[in-house]
């Protein structure tokens, strides 16, 4: 259904007193179908963050038949301060929305456009945080307090893993398992949910874990245990100790170069964890494959063996490899490559799945080495690209385009630079159906037509603060997601 005729359809529901529009979800009190949400910072002296939303048919931040154009949505009950990424997961009517300014992750109710509580139990302010799909579980990288958080509602509790220097960590859609990264390290590192008969095992200290295991916790009566990505060389000798633990095998860890973020294949069944190499102080850039099945968190359901002695296969993308995204076998890589007068380059790297090949590299906005961009796929197939501190790299430097925004065509792989330098580009929405983008660039938001890249009237949609992130509320799936 097109999004008009998801508008008129969601009209006529409410004047016959019905509360549903597409799909079985809940018409919201604001009555509007196309809803974008925006995470603002500082929007008065009075407040540190707030989230407003947008009705992004009309491109409008009041009802379209308001005689009041000062009136403006926001979601109420939110008051975390300097909100700075929103988790969309539109197909379950929710958003978690990280707050940088006091380590808040608040859960909003897209149906009520309301708050819906916020998690418990962090520590310290979070790099990198995701919840997964159903909200059972929230996995925290606390790089200052040097441990990897799992909030877990079945337990109730909270279980900070130690891993000094954690900084980012990844999850699945599946929300079946999750990654953990370090800063200028090698490895990687994945948490499991204990058997009961591993708590047993396991609950007489660092003794009697596995070999593979960096921390378990409670050590006293351990529930998850944090491995390093080893491989299956050898039996660890523990498993000898009680035949009822599930088989464990230990070697060598598994060797990356820099890596910095997974994706997940449209099956779930590989992980392509991302090489940053150069622009992480790394050797070469590449994407590694891995079997998702042994590293599942759920108690009993790992199966199947990580690649053994500690060889890893990779996928090379000189390009650089900081950000990536899945559709269905073509994998998007985003990077930075390092060029001769020692700048570095923003480069698009399309990697096939179904061979495991490379094409050649092609320019796009340079962006800060390492960080990881924004990237979403629009409708008449493009894909867009957002990066930050755009300006400090090869392009600026020989007087070329330097925006932070990058269209890039999927079915004729040409590439347009968007605008001038407009600041850092740190958030994208596709509102798919409509033909149009929002994204949250120097601190304000700007719309964009997927059609050609021109731009579309903003001045309705402004903000007072800073924006700093960007959501489709209302979009069809949770693919529409630029930090997943």
């Amino acid at each position: 259904m097109s999004a008009a005729a998801a508008l008129v359809l969601a009209a006529a529901l409410a004047g016959c007193g019905t509360t549903t529009y597409f799909a079985g979800r809940t018409l919201p009190p604001s009555g509007v179908a196309n809803r974008v949400l925006i995470a603002v910072q500082n929007p008065s002296a009075f407040t540190k963050g707030a989230l407003a939303f947008v009705d992004a048919y009309y491109d409008v931040r009041f009802a379209y038949n308001s005689p009041n154009s000062n009136s403006s949505f926001s979601i109420s009950g939110y008051a975390g301060a300097l909100p700075i990424s929103i988790q969309n997961l539109p197909e379950e009517q929710v958003g978690a929305v990280y707050g940088y300014g006091d380590g808040s992750f608040t859960i909003i109710n897209y149906a009520k456009e309301s708050t819906s509580g916020s998690a418990s139990g962090l520590n310290g302010l979070s790099a990198s945080i995701f919840a997964t799909r159903n909200q059972a579980f929230t996995f925290a990288a606390d790089q200052s307090a040097h441990v990897l958080t799992i909030l877990d509602k079945a337990n109730g509790g909270s279980f900070p893993l130690a891993l000094p220097g954690v900084y980012r960590v990844s999850v699945n859609t599946g929300g079946s398992v999750a990654l953990a990264f370090v800063q200028n390290s090698n490895y990687a590192y994945y948490p499991v949910k204990l058997t009961a008969a591993q708590t047993v095992a396991y609950s007489g200290g660092a003794s009697t874990w596995p070999k593979a295991a960096v921390d378990c916790e409670p050590q006293n009566v351990p529930v998850w245990c944090l491995f390093q990505a080893q491989s299956p060389d050898k039996a660890d000798p523990s498993n000898a100790k009680n035949p009822n633990l599930p088989p464990l095998y230990t070697g060598a860890p598994l060797v990356f170069d820099r890596p910095v973020k997974a994706v997940f294949s449209a099956d779930g069944g590989t992980v392509y964890v991302l090489n940053c190499g150069p622009e992480c102080g790394g050797t070469n850039a590449s994407v590694s494959l891995l079997p998702a099945a042994p590293m599942i968190y759920t108690p009993g359901q790992q199966s199947g063996q990580l690649p053994k002695t500690g060889t890893v296969p990779n996928i090379p993308t000189p390009g650089g490899a900081s950000n990536a995204l899945v559709a269905s076998s073509t994998l998007y890589v985003t990077g930075q490559q390092l060029q001769s007068d020692g700048l570095f380059g923003g480069y698009l790297t399309v990697v096939n799945l179904l061979n495991n090949t490379a094409a050649n590299p092609v320019s796009v906005s340079d962006g800060e080495p390492g960080a990881v961009s924004r990237m979403i796929l629009a409708d008449d197939s493009t894909l867009w690209i957002g990066m930050t501190k755009c300006t400090n790299g090869e392009r600026a430097a020989h007087n070329l385009p330097d925006g932070c925004l990058t269209m890039y065509n999927t079915s004729t792989n040409s590439v347009t630079l968007l605008e001038s330098y407009l600041g850092d580009l740190t958030g994208i929405a596709a509102v798919t159906n409509l033909h149009k983008i929002y994204v949250a660039q120097g601190g304000q938001v700007y719309i964009y037509s997927t059609k050609d890249g021109s731009s579309i009237d903003n001045q309705y949609v402004t903000v007072t603060g800073t924006a700093s992130d960007v959501a489709y509320m209302d979009a069809v799936s949770d693919d529409d997601n630029t930090v997943y």
